[in-house]
């Protein structure tokens, strides 16, 4: 006959000693309190419970001895642990689980899963999207977008979604903070919409919600949503080039170096805050080139521009700053400011038209009126092409040709036409 185990009483576990010294186990003993025991380790006296589950012996841990014996209803309510009854009644449900086919140990392990997934989705909008846009920053080139990011969610975002759980984040919810400001604040509202999209999907990615993404364009707000171009007509609205020496010629008129970074901008078709951030090291008049690198430029790749005689004229007589290196420096130096060339053309009774613009213009100029391969035109407006073995195979002749383009463009620029209606169409390296 196996040798049955005393039933242990209260009195009798309060009084076990857990010297730390050495462990040993204690059977409470007991109808239907097989396996149930006290461990006495490392100073503490822990309950456990051992059975057979399918073809494995197992120990379940049932949380720390709690002797209640003497102790107010105070002190019992903050003291963790169970008492002698609360490990019986505890090994009692744990065994009939057992009967009925629960592995109690795998139950656990998905309890806690489930926890962890739970406290993963109730991480807010505002804990996620700080989090993407650190895991971001590496990606940008320029320090500002950190803050850009920042100030456009802070402003705009947070207010509606920063303290909501990332997973409760649906459609509704992104069109309440769009539709404000979407007529009103065009780009703006664009650019937030983007950035929500992207925090979105950063949060599922990380396992923080699940599902399509609420912020998404296509196939998604489009159909809430009126198209940008519809809301912002004259949005980098272009001059028509027929019209275009009429404008130089009134824009050559005006002092200050901001009308000279404009028609620096117009006559190199570059972007604006690659003109704004332009520097003297960049630019080599005696070969005749500007030369912006990869760091500054949309597409991450070193651009050559070719200067034109009337660009070289122009940036000869331009003045030197003593301790500022930007071509067109700011007038307490640093960077010209990105609104400094649209106020030219606002003082010149053009507030319709955008720096931007006029790459557009060039772009509509060259095509319809030179016979300049469409390779050569993208090139000098530092557009990728859509064939990479085209892009590839193209790379080492187009220079020359863009030279030739950059000379024809500064001579039709600097034409006033007597009739926007007579095209004439110019040949590779000659001017109408």
């Amino acid at each position: 006959m196996p040798k049955v185990a005393k039933v242990l009483t209260a009195p009798a576990v309060e009084r076990l000693k857990a010297d730390g010294k050495a462990n040993r186990r204690v059977m409470v003993g007991g109808d239907r309190c097989e396996g149930l025991h006290l461990r006495l380790e490392g100073g503490a006296k822990v309950w456990a419970l051992r059975l057979k589950i399918g073809e494995r012996r197992r120990d379940i841990g049932l949380g720390r001895y709690n002797g209640k014996i003497g102790l107010t209803l105070e002190q019992s309510v903050r003291e963790e642990g169970l008492s002698l009854a609360e490990a019986r009644d505890k090994a009692r449900e744990i065994r009939a689980k057992v009967r009925s086919g629960v592995d109690p140990i795998e139950e656990k392990r998905v309890q806690k899963q489930a926890a962890h997934i739970g406290t993963a989705k109730s991480k807010t909008f505002k804990e996620c999207a700080e989090l993407c846009i650190s895991d971001k920053s590496g990606e940008w080139k320029n320090g500002k977008h950190v803050k850009q990011w920042s100030a456009t969610l802070e402003t705009y975002a947070y207010p509606k979604l920063g303290k909501l759980p990332v997973s409760s984040v649906d459609r509704g919810l992104i069109l309440d903070v769009l539709r404000p400001i979407w007529a009103t604040k065009g780009e703006t509202a664009s650019r937030l919409r983007g950035r929500i999209e992207t925090v979105l999907n950063w949060a599922k990615v990380n396992g923080y919600r699940d599902g399509e993404n609420p912020a998404a364009w296509k196939g998604n707000l489009e159909h809430s949503l009126s198209k940008r171009q519809k809301l912002t007509r004259g949005h980098h609205a272009s001059l028509p080039y027929a019209e275009l020496g009429s404008f130089m010629a009134d824009l050559r008129k005006r002092d200050g170096i901001s009308a000279r970074a404009l028609e620096f901008a117009i006559l190199t078709v570059a972007r604006s805050g690659e003109v704004r951030n332009a520097t003297w090291a960049e630019i080599d008049l005696d070969r005749k080139m500007w030369v912006i690198p990869a760091e500054r430029m949309k597409a991450g790749k070193e651009h050559r521009v070719p200067l034109s005689d009337a660009v070289v004229a122009l940036l000869k007589a331009l003045p030197r700053v003593a301790g500022s290196d930007y071509v067109f420096p700011a007038p307490r130096g640093g960077a010209m400011s990105d609104m400094a060339l649209t106020a030219v053309l606002k003082r010149m009774d053009r507030a319709g038209l955008t720096q931007h613009g006029f790459r557009s213009t060039f772009r509509e100029w060259a095509g319809e009126v030179t016979a300049y391969p469409r390779e050569v035109i993208e090139h000098a407006l530092a557009h990728s092409l859509a064939d990479k073995a085209e892009a590839a195979y193209q790379r080492g002749s187009l220079l020359p040709k863009r030279v030739k383009l950059m000379a024809d463009w500064a001579t039709y620029a600097g034409t006033v036409q007597q009739s926007a209606g007579n095209v004439v169409a110019i040949r590779e390296g000659s001017a109408a």
